[in-house]
């Protein structure tokens, strides 16, 4: 490939984090004087091992994970070239890689090894309210992010109405950062990354963030600005999406590129993986997020004879149950169940929030249930189940494909006759005639 097509070249980049050293207990209040008189040389010393990476030769190395017990590889040895005007997917599960990568092309952080080079103006959207300064209103950031891309002022006053018209923000545009709601950052985020007219333009999943209507108005002019010949870089679970944007897309597993090539098949690789469910018990499921103030600790279907079920009847009710733990009890924990089918769309959705439980705190641990007050209405097949807790807004914990369950065929309308044909959903239905029609009103 000639080197002038390129926009984005990846070359061997490993990254390697070390993860913080457990607190000493000390048993004798002489002991914890003495530690106290050293720990300004022993936090330093402690810090600095925790970006020193001298006992580690990443390029002979590549299962150090294995043999330091403090070492965690983000990425290993990842490579890969990015033609001018393409539009490049990046798929995986959470602790993959995506978001690592994504920073260390923004220059966010440094690789522990290898090397990238980005040829273009580059403008990115990796968390919610990227590159936005707090204390400054949404007029004054659009000015700060266009000066940050080299843009002149005329340029900027060019461009200032149709960011503000596309965002809907127009009410708030004078309004500090800091008052707005998650969403109103991210469309005035993604508005203004997408308008300087960036040569590459680098998403990561935060679009989820904004409603149904806004991701579709995103996605359209994503396909403007990649008609344009400008290069994306699109990170998300969102397999519709990515599928009707990328021609082909990067599959990371484990910090390694695990596929490169045409979307439908990293899609297809990728959902063989999230349908492989993890033998470990949930308690002991190591791949989760979160801050563990709350910690998941089981998650089953059960009927209403209170028997655990691996698979259920379409015209049969059943309950959705989690057992918890947490450091304390709770004035806020929202519980969200979501259920996708085999080809990653998610059907259903549970939040304790929008339904909430009549209690004033949540006990230090207990079980939840998420009980169906109508039949289940799927069709039949296998569906996973990923579930989360949020304590105060933030997450405490969330795990990827928690269980697997399927749905069987059943009389869903009690008629003695099944579908020939299944549809997604199942749905009550009554037919019905009015009056005749002769030939000559047909």
């Amino acid at each position: 490939m000639n080197s002038k097509e390129i926009a984005i070249k990846v070359e061997n980049i490993s990254k390697l984090y070390r993860i913080g050293l457990k607190e000493d207990m000390h048993d004798s209040f002489a002991g914890a004087v003495f530690d106290f008189i050293k720990r300004p040389l022993k936090n330093y010393r402690k810090y600095r091992s925790l970006y020193n990476f001298g006992d580690i030769d990443p390029a002979q190395d590549q299962d150090a994970h294995n043999n330091f017990s403090d070492i965690i590889w983000a990425l290993k040895e990842v490579s890969f070239d990015v033609k001018r005007g393409e539009v490049l997917g990046i798929i995986g599960g959470n602790g993959a890689g995506k978001s690592t990568l994504l920073k260390i092309l923004c220059r966010i952080t440094d690789p522990t090894s290898g090397r990238s080079e980005i040829r273009g103006r580059v403008s990115s959207l990796l968390e919610v309210g990227t590159g936005f300064h707090p204390e400054l209103t949404g007029r004054e950031n659009i000015y700060l992010n266009g000066t940050i891309l080299g843009m002149t002022k005329k340029e900027m006053d060019r461009k200032f109405d149709e960011i503000v018209d596309f965002s809907g923000v127009e009410k708030f545009i004078d309004t500090p950062a800091k008052r707005y709601s998650s969403g109103m950052k991210v469309r005035l985020a993604f508005s203004v990354a997408a308008h300087l007219e960036p040569e590459i333009l680098i998403i990561d999943e935060v679009l989820a963030v904004g409603d149904a209507e806004f991701q579709k108005k995103c996605f359209g002019k994503m396909e403007n600005v990649a008609s344009e010949g400008r290069t994306i870089l699109f990170v998300s679970h969102n397999m519709t999406a990515v599928s009707a944007l990328c021609p082909n897309t990067i599959l990371l597993r484990d910090g390694s590129i695990n596929f490169q090539g045409q979307t439908t098949e990293a899609i297809r690789r990728y959902l063989s993986v999230l349908q492989d469910v993890p033998n470990k018990p949930i308690a002991q499921r190591a791949d989760r997020q979160g801050n563990e103030a709350v910690r998941i600790l089981d998650l089953w279907l059960e009927n209403g004879d209170g028997r655990r079920l691996t698979q259920i009847g379409c015209s049969e009710k059943g309950s959705f149950m989690l057992s918890y733990r947490a450091n304390q009890s709770h004035g806020s924990l929202c519980f969200i169940i979501a259920v996708y089918n085999e080809n990653n769309f998610r059907v259903l959705r549970f939040d304790s929030d929008i339904n909430p439980i009549s209690q004033g705190r949540w006990p230090s641990a207990g079980i939840v249930s998420c009980t169906l007050c109508s039949p289940f209405a799927l069709c039949p097949g296998q569906y996973r189940v990923d579930v989360a807790v949020f304590a105060f807004s933030v997450l405490a914990d969330n795990v990827v494909n928690a269980m697997m369950f399927d749905v069987t065929e059943s009389d869903f309308f009690g008629t003695g006759k099944l579908h020939k044909v299944w549809p997604m959903f199942l749905v009550a239905n009554k037919w019905g005639i009015e009056q005749s029609w002769t030939q000559d009103q047909l």
